[in-house]
């Protein structure tokens, strides 16, 4: 046992373990000598709320107070995160609606009028009413819905305005109501050190022309780990058309960093290490074990999409992009950073049921793929938990389905490209074109809740480092062994099956790291 006891060895053979895997739980044994790495206790929460989101809007870094910035009949303009973060949703009231109104309060006072609030979902889709009342509370809602509370549409010709080019050659192309705006105020959730900073505006209210810049294969193929934003292509890409950005628009940057008390107390035992659960915490997870194995995965799905989290706020910081993103990294580090000594042969992870992608939706075999390559690959510093030519090991149902309404063009990736080719380079340069000016992907878009006909190609490039890294990746007892062959995991029936066919690759006696998550942690490998 190391580092305060989140790295634990396994000694006894018949010790239980717990993975999450999908709407549901294994429980197993691991071989003697096996790492568990588990992340780090919830920090305390700030305590004055309130008084923590003024400070940040009245002391901000590296810019003038808000209140100062404010005068009668400025045009102002609100973006915020959408659903995709924080994982699980929090519990009510969203951090964002705290913020926000805080923000229309000073707005009101100082006589500011003309102020819309957009959903910043770049090519994601787009939130409902209900989620956005989920986020911001019922007042706010239906004070600004629908004409000045709506989702960015990427799509929309007439709405996004061209802004010039990077020193690269990079198109920076945002939402015109921003553009135009005398204030731009971005507010951020920051669960992983990948978000925030300068990938907010660019890609937040930008448009395919400029995401397509960095959401690349070569831009993930050169970031050593995108989690680990000084060392990622994606985020230098980024951070060249922030300056465009900062350079024409007045924007003030809020964001807030979250501890990982994950689950509430129903759940409690999923917070915990299972050397530390008392006979209650193993009754309550046989018992949640037992009804998710015995209920259809639909009915599972719907109970665990009302699953919310009492995540506590650790830090928010306003002012200028660059300082403020800084602050917010160190916060996050703080919660999530474990130190880890050496890499491992096989690295094991259970994938839960919900990711960036799948919120009140289904996680489709493209999403699987990239949790699994893409996320769980990605949770490091320094270098990969798992050695060059190792194997990954995950656990999940792996499901042939699909979202309809959600992710259509996926359907048409799943069942066109990757029966051609597994290849990101090849998908990229043969396909990616034509599903992003697909006009049935387009409508759907920007008219339905569809993501954009793109987006499973960017969940495909985002495992293309993992893939190219790792000598095997295999799923547990797989729903559907076809999907699983289609995204290139072999199958095993067992966790015991997984790790002999591992063996294969790495030698018979190979160096095994569990990834205990959630909640979420990183990996600095030394």
């Amino acid at each position: 046992m190391s580092q305060d006891g989140l790295i634990r060895f396994v000694d006894d053979p018949k010790q239980k373990y717990m993975f999450n895997c999908g709407e549901g739980f294994v429980v197993d044994t691991l071989p003697e000598g096996t790492r568990v790495l588990y992340p780090r206790k919830p920090l305390p929460p700030l305590e004055d709320v309130s008084g923590a989101i003024e400070n940040a809007l009245e002391n901000p870094l590296d810019a003038e107070p808000l209140s100062s910035q404010l005068r009668p009949g400025m045009k102002v303009t609100i973006a915020f995160d959408d659903i995709s973060l924080p994982l699980p949703p929090m519990q009510t009231p969203d951090i964002r609606e705290l913020v926000i109104t805080k923000l229309l309060e000073k707005l009101g006072a100082a006589g500011v009028d003309d102020i819309h609030l957009i959903c910043a979902v770049s090519l994601h889709r787009r939130m409902t009413p209900q989620e956005l009342k989920r986020i911001l509370g019922h007042r706010i809602y239906h004070h600004f819905a629908p004409d000045r509370l709506y989702n960015h549409d990427a799509e929309d010709k007439d709405h996004n305005v061209f802004m010039g080019e990077t020193e690269k050659g990079e198109v920076v192309e945002l939402n015109r109501r921003a553009v135009e705006s005398d204030l731009l105020i971005y507010v951020n959730i920051n669960l992983v050190t990948m978000d925030g900073g300068n990938k907010s505006v660019p890609v937040g209210l930008g448009t395919y022309r400029s995401v397509k810049e960095h959401h690349t294969v070569h831009a993930m193929m050169h970031s050593r780990s995108y989690m680990d934003p000084r060392n990622s292509e994606l985020h230098h890409s980024c951070d060249r058309m922030g300056k465009i950005v900062n350079e024409h628009l007045n924007v003030f940057h809020i964001e807030t960093s979250l501890n990982n008390n994950t689950f509430p107390s129903i759940l409690g035992f999923l917070n915990k290490q299972e050397l530390d659960f008392t006979s209650f915490d193993w009754l309550n997870l046989y018992l949640n074990k037992t009804s998710c194995d015995l209920m259809p995965m639909g009915v599972n799905r719907k109970i665990f999409s009302r699953v919310f989290s009492p995540y506590g706020l650790t830090g928010i910081h306003g002012g200028s992009t660059d300082p403020v993103h800084e602050k917010t990294l160190e916060n996050v580090h703080k919660q999530q950073l474990l130190e880890v000594e050496g890499q491992a042969d096989i690295v094991i992870a259970g994938i839960p049921y919900i990711g960036p992608y799948n919120v009140n939706s289904i996680m489709n075999p493209i999403l699987v793929y990239c949790m699994g390559l893409g996320y769980f690959f990605n949770f490091y510093r320094g270098k990969p938990l798992v050695r060059k030519g190792g194997v990954m090991i995950f656990l999940h149902p792996l499901e042939y389905k699909f979202h309809k309404v959600h992710h259509p063009s996926y359907i048409d990736f799943f069942e066109e490209v990757l029966t051609d080719t597994l290849s990101p380079t090849e998908i990229e340069k043969k396909y990616e074109e034509k599903y992003a000016h697909d006009e049935r992907y387009i409508d759907l878009y920007r008219n339905s809740h569809a993501y954009h006909g793109v987006h499973p190609f960017y969940m495909w490039y985002w495992g293309c480092a993992g893939m190219d890294w790792v000598g095997k990746t295999i799923a547990v007892n797989p729903q559907s062994r076809e999907a699983a062959e289609r995204i290139g995991f072999d199958s095993a029936l067992n966790l015991q099956d997984a790790i002999e066919m591992a063996k294969d690759v790495v030698g018979p006696s190979p160096n095994i790291s569990v990834y205990h998550c959630p909640p979420i942690f990183m990996c600095d490998v030394r």
